[in-house]
């Protein structure tokens, strides 16, 4: 992981935290995917909680320079996507997240330890 890498991942983590986001996950998918190399995950507990961390990644995000070029999810605020460079972000409503499980599709002993960032909630 690259310094850019680790300050995205870190950027984004805190806007979450930021937003009483919980549940956190970063995958390395690097080397599994070509779409795209870390997966960021975390829940929200309703509709306008996830809508809200999504916006606060999308600001933070931007003020540091992120560009968001696919957006898509913010209509319903069960699942919501955010791409940028080589990040996917998922927010998903808690709900939502046991329906879809892709931290058991794609983990494989590819999870990064989120405490690093000094992240509270993030289980």
């Amino acid at each position: 992981m690259n310094l850019d890498d680790k300050k995205r991942i870190e950027v984004i983590l805190n806007a979450c935290d930021n937003k009483k986001a919980y549940n956190f996950v970063v995958l390395d998918v690097s080397k599994i995917s070509s779409i795209t190399d870390y997966f960021i995950i975390c829940s929200g507990n309703n509709e306008r909680q996830t809508v809200a961390i999504a916006d606060e990644v999308l600001d933070r995000g931007l003020k540091e320079g992120m560009n968001f070029y696919h957006k898509e999810g913010f209509e319903t605020g069960r699942w919501i996507l955010l791409e940028t460079d080589n990040i996917i972000v998922h927010i998903f409503h808690r709900e939502e997240r046991d329906i879809y499980d892709l931290e058991s599709l794609w983990l494989d002993n590819n999870s990064l330890d989120v405490e690093q960032y000094g992240i509270k909630n993030w289980k």
